[in-house]
């Protein structure tokens, strides 16, 4: 089946970029019921090779915290 960029879990971008090849992408795509070409899981793995994220961004995006390093779902007084 072809890959929905709408039903796409952040656990699942994050375990496709620990792919390293195409074949290693494939086989992922695979387990989670998804098809893509050799062609496709190389283009991703190019993208991807052009994308850092830095350290803190990391732990944003893994800690759900807004830009600026604030988390906006917990009120201001209660922060820290």
């Amino acid at each position: 089946m072809p890959i929905n960029k709408n039903e796409l879990t952040k656990e699942m971008l994050v375990k496709a970029m620990q792919c390293e090849t195409a074949e290693e992408l494939m086989a992922y795509a695979k387990s989670a019921n998804m098809d893509i070409t050799k062609e496709e899981a190389e283009a991703y793995l190019a993208e991807l090779s052009e994308f850092e994220l830095k350290d803190d961004d990391i732990e944003r995006a893994a800690g759900g915290k807004a830009p600026g390093g604030g988390d906006k779902s917990i009120p201001t007084e209660s922060r820290y």
